[in-house]
């Protein structure tokens, strides 16, 4: 029984030997700043840097650890890496056009029914104003009526009058803004189209919708 801790203890330090002859034999070779092949059992940072080998005991290379990459080659590897998000985002991008569209026409088509929609939003709010600036131009003709007949514009009338120009400004504000998002929607458009067209390799046969 009390053998055994002495024989523990001889395999753990036999063990530590061959850790340590194991850890004593590899060497490394490289090429240090003079272009000179050096064999060590350590490797200099600068020489790490230009990449080195890992030797067994018998002086066989075990493994290659390859140079730091240059400035240029990391330039080039990030541009290679954004080439390839790029790329792969034009490529889902493709993708759901074309689960949209399945040819130039049909987007062209699609164009005109958005710029008929926007179009007929447009008539209704000039409209809108339309009717509105009557309203104004009548309550406006009253207030001056009172006033030529030297009578005092009562505050109702006045505050009307200031409720019909602002309608008037909001809506007329609205309608500039239609037509914004009319003219992006239809440069949108003609982007798509013309990727549908390099895409499917077809051309439009349809003509553009005229600019609201």
């Amino acid at each position: 029984m009390k053998k055994r801790p002495l024989m523990t203890a001889l395999v753990v330090l036999t063990l530590g030997m061959m850790v340590s002859t194991s850890a004593l034999a590899r060497m490394y070779r490289y090429t240090d700043e003079s272009g000179q092949v050096v064999i060590s059992n350590t490797v200099p940072q600068e020489a790490a840097v230009r990449g080195y080998e890992i030797l067994n005991s018998s002086g066989r290379v075990v493994e290659r650890i390859a140079p730091a990459p240059t400035a240029e080659e990391v330039a080039a590897r990030e541009a290679e890496r954004q080439r390839q998000e790029q790329a792969e985002r034009q490529r889902q991008a493709d993708a759901q056009l074309l689960r949209r569209y399945s040819n130039p026409d049909d987007a062209v088509q699609a164009m005109g029914r958005r710029m008929q929609e926007m179009q007929s939003m447009i008539q209704l709010k000039r409209g809108n104003v339309s009717s509105l600036s009557g309203q104004l131009d009548s309550e406006q003709e009253r207030a001056a009526n009172l006033e030529r007949a030297g009578q005092t514009v009562p505050d109702a009338l006045l505050l009307r009058i200031e409720r019909l120009q602002a309608q008037i400004r909001d809506i007329e504000q609205e309608i500039e803004q239609h037509h914004l998002e009319a003219a992006n929607a239809r440069q949108e458009f003609i982007q798509d189209i013309e990727r549908l067209e390099a895409i499917t390799d077809r051309q439009r046969s349809l003509p553009l919708p005229e600019q609201i």
